[in-house]
């Protein structure tokens, strides 16, 4: 039996993120398709480029896309920045410290890393300390770490990695967009994100931006394939060992060469575009007020409901926060009511803190008023369905102020 038409049901998602794009961004996927090389096309490639600098606050003449999830920003980052041997050091304070572990471990770096208590991030010096000890070639750090909601501060880190010669690179798939990021106040050499968080966009496309120092490293290693190399083009007797992720190519491909390495993902790029082009109209600042309005709302919400929050508050993201299930309450179960009976979506967590907390995510298109007062509404009344004593109202009061407060 053949399927009819796809029509996913209505959903309002306030997890860790996949989010509910913004309308535009889901137009935007709906343009007709061109060749990879239409001027339209090119052009379309380079307007993305420039907004994505804004986007990053950064003057890199390396800005662009990796197609693929966010992800793929990192491997493309960590393949192309890391040769064999090299040491990394990676601070982890949650899931995705180990995850950028793993990549460098598969890219065959030599790997290091510090840990603290989930829920807690690192002061600059421990960093420090950590760098002259392991002398590494690149810090790989997260700067939002969804897993625990926590927000690493990097103000102070370019600095020091300048000081001991270090490549800086951080992972900001789930912060860029909602959280400050000063690519280049902040001294990074590589960044890299999604659109399925704070951009709101869909899974599927990983700006990524580079500093001169990097594209030098890039270029060092660069191998042009055979069938598109020309007389005097490089190969790099340690050139990059993933085609697909090799940054040096990308950026050919992207660069005034065009020279083919892949077909761009046509439709992601659009929305990507669209993303970008979203947040520099209505502001950038003002977008990251709007998440840490809408952060704060929810935080206040939860804690009227009588929630406890997880981690250290001072340095939580303002687009996601973690609360403690209440004893007594399934938290699977839960989950599935606000899915069920309101389309909310909720997330757990990973390792020890799965079904452990909650995740509430108010981010991308999200980050507003409504969605935050509906939210509240629903996980009052499935949390008093299961037993829990919560105040009647109490939750969309105490967001409501919050507003009130602001306007």
């Amino acid at each position: 039996m053949i399927p009819g038409p796809i029509d996913p049901p209505a959903r309002l998602l306030m997890g860790p993120g996949p989010i509910s794009a913004y309308p535009s961004v889901l137009s935007a996927m709906s343009a007709p398709l061109v060749g990879q090389y239409d001027p339209f096309m090119t052009s379309a490639m380079a307007e993305t480029q420039e907004l994505y600098r804004g986007v990053w606050s950064t003057t890199n003449d390396a800005t662009l896309l990796v197609d693929g999830t966010s992800r793929a920003g990192i491997e493309a980052a960590m393949v192309s920045l890391v040769r064999p041997g090299d040491r990394v050091l990676v601070p982890v304070f949650g899931r995705f410290g180990h995850l950028l572990a793993e990549i460098a471990e598969r890219a065959l770096a030599e790997v290091h890393t510090i840990e603290t208590a989930w829920g807690q991030v690192f002061p600059a010096s421990v960093i420090e300390e950590a760098i002259i000890r392991v002398q590494p070639t690149l810090l790989a750090l997260v700067q939002g770490d969804t897993s625990t909601t926590m927000s690493q501060p990097l103000d102070e880190i370019g600095a020091i990695c300048a000081r001991h010669g270090v490549l800086f690179y951080s992972d900001a798939t789930a912060s860029l967009g909602g959280n400050d990021f000063e690519a280049d106040a902040w001294g990074l050499d590589a960044a890299s994100a999604g659109l399925q968080k704070c951009l709101g966009g869909p899974s599927g496309s990983a700006p990524i931006t580079l500093s001169e120092r990097a594209v030098e490293v890039v270029t060092a290693r660069k191998k042009i394939e055979a069938g598109i190399r020309e007389p005097g083009d490089p190969s790099a007797p340690d050139f990059v060992r993933s085609n697909y992720f090799d940054l040096g190519m990308i950026l050919d491909y992207w660069g005034p060469r065009r020279l083919n390495h892949h077909t761009e993902a046509t439709s992601m790029l659009y929305a990507a575009r669209e993303c970008a082009r979203v947040l520099l109209l209505e502001g950038r600042g003002e977008v990251i007020a709007r998440h840490e309005l809408a952060g704060r709302a929810m935080l206040e919400g939860v804690r009227a409901l009588g929630l406890v929050v997880f981690g250290d508050v001072a340095h939580k993201m303002n687009n996601v926060v973690a609360v403690e299930i209440p004893e007594g309450v399934p938290g699977d179960v839960a989950r599935a009511a606000m899915l069920e009976d309101f389309g909310i979506e909720i997330g757990t967590s990973f390792g020890p803190l799965h079904g452990r907390v909650w995740r509430i995510g108010t981010m991308g298109y999200n980050a507003r008023k409504d969605a935050v007062l509906t939210t509240l509404v629903a996980l009052e009344a499935v949390l008093r369905r299961y037993g829990a004593s919560v105040p009647v109202g109490g939750g969309v009061e105490a967001a409501a102020d919050v507003y009130r407060a602001a306007a």
